[in-house]
C-alpha cells in the first residue's frame, strides 16, 4: 500500500511540476525522481528562478 500511494503521489506531484514549470520534460522528472534537491537545482538551471521561490512553490504542491 504504501509504495503504492507514494507512485500515485509522485505522479500528481510530476503533472503539477509540469504544468508550473513548462520548461522540464519527462527526462527531468527521471533525473530528478525522489529528490527535492535535484529538482529544485534543474528547475533553477532551467528557468534561473530564485530556489527559495522554487521551494515555496513546490509546497504548494505537496
Amino acid at each position: 500500500m504504501g509504495k503504492a500511494r507514494m507512485e500515485s503521489n509522485w505522479v500528481r506531484v510530476k503533472t503539477q511540476i509540469l504544468a508550473v514549470w513548462g520548461d522540464l520534460d519527462e527526462s527531468d522528472m527521471k533525473k530528478a525522481r525522489g529528490d527535492l534537491n535535484k529538482m529544485v537545482n534543474l528547475i533553477h538551471e532551467s528557468t534561473g528562478e530564485d530556489r527559495t521561490v522554487i521551494m515555496q512553490k513546490m509546497a504548494t504542491l505537496v
